[in-house]
């Protein structure tokens, strides 16, 4: 493999890549050599600074799941290691065995999240939390100068010993504590969709110890051909799914987990989804009873109907670029100049409290929603103001093959923000922390729109919100009639829309 070739792994804080022939024109690129030559990288790398001497290795749903376990342990025994190989694990719990007297210095999730099931990935995490983009950047340029260990060494020891159980116990305790009832969630009918991920330890070892009652539950068995739709609740079928199943079961609440288990989704009593901004708005609303005047951070594609009601909860709204590690990021930055921030979260599900880290646990912040519905009894009665736009809508545009994008992007965006300074009935949302955000007056669309760069494809987003029906026609024909003008740019999508 070239110095290319493994730099083309990175995917932002995690390595990902193609780890099943089979699929037209996406060859593999998680090859063992690959693999081997990461492990031991990541060894030279964290010895040097954090001396890690253990390391737990675990893994989701997904098929290849069993090679890349034996290629990473393979690379770190023969570097010096010890592995706990924990078996079938969540993200989440990887990190918190960290802080668990589980005997390991460090740690690997073998996770590709919600992506296709041809993919893969590895996620690296120490005990001050995962690796930055900066980290993963070194240890693959180490994996691609140094040679991979020899085939056959083995200086380091191999155990088994699974996580889940102590993780899911750690999780009752919680609750328990937080209600001061043993059964906190009996007389509660509450259904889990797992989607073939990792998730299904859920409903057996949290909710059933808590008394609820889990019928109606779905696809919790592991299978990473993900039969029934993809684990991710930002997937409108995944959604769907749930939805009707909570309707089916007359349940009281649902929950739907993505692949790994670092985010989630909900489903109300009324079979319509809690997720997005009104999942945001949930927990804020939980953590603002407990501490007024605090602020939330969120990514940048969050609506104005949540500032109004962050505010009028007595929060504080921190829109940020999008990104997990963005907005958990800027949350620990806000933290360590006074400004109490207990929660990034994204509209995407991953969510990360202060009080648990600032890590992205899907598990973690489902159980906090279900201690407000057992000491409430009703979750969706403290989000019945928030304000919700008449319509929302997201496209996204992609560049012409073989263009410098990023370049382009970047231009792009500025003639835009020249384009809504100059027009009339336009203007730039005040504070913004990526792309472009423009606010259009009532007569305008009655709404905003933000353009920005995809963090890692060759693609424009746009998100919309008009609170008039017809609004967002409107809105994103006026941004047409600028996009048009750039022929590096396919707007198939926005014309459909429109038209």
């Amino acid at each position: 493999m070239t110095a290319k070739d493994f730099l083309a792994l990175k995917n932002g804080t995690d390595i990902r890549g193609t780890a099943i022939a089979g699929v037209e024109n996406d060859p593999v690129t998680l090859t063992k050599e690959a693999v081997v030559s990461i492990a031991a990288a990541f060894v030279s790398w964290a010895k040097l600074s954090r001396g890690v001497r253990c390391v737990a290795v675990g893994h989701d749903s997904r098929l290849s799941a069993p090679d890349i376990e034996a290629w990473l342990t393979e690379g770190l025994t023969a570097s010096g290691c010890d592995v706990i190989l924990t078996g079938l694990s969540s993200t989440p719990s990887m990190f918190m065995l960290l802080h668990d007297g589980f005997g390991a210095d460090a740690s690997v999730m073998i996770t590709a999240s919600h992506l296709p099931y041809q993919k893969n990935g590895l996620k690296f995490f120490l005990p001050g939390g995962g690796l930055e983009g900066s980290d993963i950047q070194e240890i693959l340029e180490i994996a691609a100068t140094r040679p991979a260990p020899a085939a056959g060494v083995k200086k380091g020891t191999v155990t088994r010993r699974s996580y889940l159980a102590e993780y899911s116990a750690n999780l009752v305790k919680m609750v328990r504590e937080a209600t001061g009832a043993e059964h906190p969630l009996e007389g509660k009918h509450i259904l889990v969709d797992a989607g073939n991920g990792a998730g299904g330890f859920y409903a057996d070892l949290v909710l059933k110890p808590l008394g609820a009652d889990t019928a109606g539950s779905q696809f919790l068995d592991p299978d990473g051909s993900f039969p029934n739709h993809i684990p991710n609740p930002e997937n409108k079928d995944a959604m769907r799914s749930v939805c009707e199943a909570v309707k089916r079961h007359h349940a009281d609440f649902g929950i739907i987990f993505d692949t790994d288990v670092d985010r989630a989704g909900a489903v109300g009593a009324d079979g319509e989804e809690i997720n997005r901004n009104r999942l945001i708005a949930l927990i804020s609303a939980i953590l603002l009873e407990e501490t007024p005047g605090a602020t939330i951070v969120t990514d940048s594609v969050t609506s104005d109907g949540l500032t109004a009601f962050l505010r009028a909860h007595g929060g504080v709204h921190r829109r940020f670029k999008r990104g997990y590690k963005n907005v958990i990021n800027e949350a620990k930055r806000l933290n360590g100049e006074g400004i109490y921030s207990p929660l990034a979260i994204e509209t995407s599900g991953h969510a990360a409290l202060k009080e648990n880290y600032f890590l992205d646990d899907g598990a973690y912040l489902v159980t906090r929603l279900l201690i407000a519905l057992a000491k409430k009894g009703d979750l969706e009665c403290l989000i019945r103001d928030l304000p919700e736009p008449a319509e929302a809508t997201e496209v996204r545009l992609g560049f012409r093959a073989g263009c410098d994008f990023k370049k382009l992007g970047a231009e792009l965006l500025r003639d835009l923000e020249g384009f809504a300074k100059r027009t009339a009935g336009l203007t730039l949302a005040p504070e913004n922390f990526e792309g472009v955000r423009i606010n259009f007056a009532p007569e305008e669309g009655d709404g905003w729109a933000l353009v920005r760069m995809s963090l890692h494809e060759p693609i424009l987003p746009i998100n919309a919100e008009s609170a008039s029906r017809g609004g967002n026609r409107r809105i994103l024909a006026t941004l047409y009639g600028f996009l048009k003008a750039y022929p590096f740019l396919n707007t198939e999508n926005l014309e459909k829309i429109i038209k």
